[in-house]
């Protein structure tokens, strides 16, 4: 198990990437949060297993047609207990 802190740079707001970084926690089974921060970056806390949160990160990083992301500074945090933290969701 892992967990990373995401800041997400680029097109980000404003075009649905909340909800499709949501979509893709769920089709990945990871948990955490996203949230949008005043300086048009988005946060996202995510963890599970190792290959998994690999595959939401990979995923994310492609944007879609109205998501464009420039970069994604990444760092290790500590896990949440799995008590604590059973579904990934947005934070508004």
């Amino acid at each position: 198990m892992i967990r990373y802190g995401l800041r997400v740079h680029g097109r980000v707001q404003g075009v649905g990437f909340r909800f499709v970084a949501s979509s893709v926690a769920h089709a990945c089974h990871v948990t955490g949060f996203v949230r949008n921060e005043f300086d048009g970056t988005v946060t996202i806390e995510v963890q599970g297993a190792e290959h998994r949160v690999n595959s939401f990160v990979d995923q994310i990083r492609e944007g879609n047609r109205f998501v464009k992301v420039d970069y994604i500074d990444i760092r290790d945090l500590p896990l949440v207990p799995a008590d604590k933290e059973t579904q990934f969701r947005v934070k508004y």
